[in-house]
């Protein structure tokens, strides 16, 4: 996206509870199971037999009062992705339409929707919305524009105007790295085909060369600045790079996977803007290319871990969980500061200071998806929690829907999160060397 036009996090769902315990929408009851149960209980009475009778109608209480209904956790996976191609996908493009913001899309969105239908096995859906993205979103040098939708003029389109013509790296790497999954999972050869010459343009357009090691810049426009570089680090997904390695060898990619190692354990530590560091990752920060020095970005780039920077654990964890990379653990360890909060208030806020105070007294679906990646890894126990009361709540097990509204990004860092936690992420693009 755009640097200075980030769209704003959904609130409809939000926790807006200033302190005390979180919130979440409350499991409901399996009413089939009860019903089945009150009718054989009612049968059974009238048939003489009371003694089971009884026993059922103990059974009803104990429903009723104690347990909700429990589906598999893959159930619950394919049910929100059920509702949310029914909420969001356009019918007949699978076009990834968020509602929340004027019903614009935007090459994030459609590498989302990419992501989760290979994950899920859904190719008519990945098939599509590829197809719709090519069509309207990829440019001439393969690379994709972060925004579509209605123009000044009534007619729909790039949102040239807003900016809408330029690059966001990461959806660019998601899109690429959905394609070799793709690839990897049908054996349709069309999907490497096309992840190729995407690739090679990520490394020309969106890598930067500093003090000789390579650099992902938050756009293709990052390039052109003689000084100043805008990295966004919940870009950084060092899984991806070790695969682009394999089908582009003529590039660096491993370089980038260690560079982004080293950016990312010397931003954990730098209090950038504030008094200390908490060890988590900001939403933004400037790389000085002359110096290798890093800053705050501008006061409406921040550098607080929130709507950004929530996504760096989860690509961490991936790392670290299909390749055993030892400093993505290290570098959540030092994310400590997000089980402290969890543990004095089971709950987690919207955005945190660089110190690792809460900047908001509000909370967010997606921070607890995001965040997974730290509690999964570092945390299991609390993991359970967090799963079992902030992110398991919203599917009601009863209907197969959501129990509230949930907004286009919340929806899919709830469901990234959920997928990671319960072990439905798999690396489907392993390969013999």
């Amino acid at each position: 996206m755009r640097l200075d036009e980030r769209v704003a996090p959904d609130t409809s769902t939000m926790d807006d509870v200033p302190s005390g315990r979180a919130r979440p929408p409350k499991r409901r009851r399996g009413r089939l199971g009860v019903a089945v149960l009150v009718v054989l209980a009612v049968v059974l009475g009238l048939v003489g037999t009371n003694r089971y009778a009884d026993d059922i109608g103990k059974s009803v209480q104990a429903i009723t009062a104690d347990e909700p209904r429990a589906v598999s956790g893959r159930v619950v996976l394919d049910d929100l992705w059920r509702v949310y191609k029914q909420t969001y996908l356009e019918k007949g493009t699978s076009r990834t339409i968020d509602r929340q913001s004027d019903g614009i899309t935007t090459s994030e969105g459609e590498s989302y929707t990419l992501l989760r239908s290979v994950w899920t096995d859904d190719l008519q859906t990945f098939t599509d919305s590829w197809q719709w993205t090519k069509d309207n979103l990829q440019r001439d040098d393969f690379l994709l524009a972060w925004k579509f939708g209605r123009r000044a003029d009534g007619s729909y389109g790039i949102q040239n105007a807003a900016g809408g013509g330029n690059t966001a790296t990461d959806a660019d790497v998601d899109t690429a790295f959905a394609l070799l999954m793709a690839y990897s999972r049908w054996k349709q050869d069309v999907f490497l085909y096309d992840a190729l010459p995407l690739i090679t343009s990520i490394w020309e357009k969106e890598v930067v060369s500093v003090d000789g090691a390579p650099v992902l810049v938050a756009n293709d426009l990052e390039r052109f600045n003689p000084v100043r570089l805008v990295l966004n680090p919940s870009y950084f997904a060092p899984y991806a790079y070790r695969v682009f390695a394999k089908v582009d060898p003529a590039h660096d990619w491993l370089g980038l996977v260690d560079n982004s190692y080293a950016i990312l354990q010397t931003l954990s530590q730098q209090p950038l803007d504030a008094d200390r560091s908490a060890g988590l990752p900001p939403d933004w920060v400037v790389l000085n290319r002359l110096n290798g020095e890093f800053s705050s970005a501008s006061d409406t780039l921040t550098t607080r871990f929130s709507y950004d920077a929530l996504r760096l654990p989860w690509r961490l964890a991936l790392d670290y969980r299909w390749y055993g990379e030892e400093r993505g653990r290290q570098l959540l360890d030092r994310e400590a500061v997000l089980a402290r909060q969890w543990t004095a208030n089971h709950r987690l806020v919207a955005a945190y200071n660089r110190d690792g105070t809460p900047a908001v007294d509000y909370g967010s679906p997606a921070m607890y998806g995001g965040a997974m990646g730290y509690f999964a890894v570092v945390q299991p126990a609390l993991a359970d929690e967090v799963y079992t009361d902030a992110l398991l709540p919203f599917h009601d097990a009863d209907t197969g829907n959501l129990t509230g509204p949930l907004g286009y990004y919340d929806s899919n860092w709830v469901w990234f999160g959920m997928a990671l936690y319960l072990d439905q992420l798999p690396n489907l693009t392993v390969t013999d060397e």
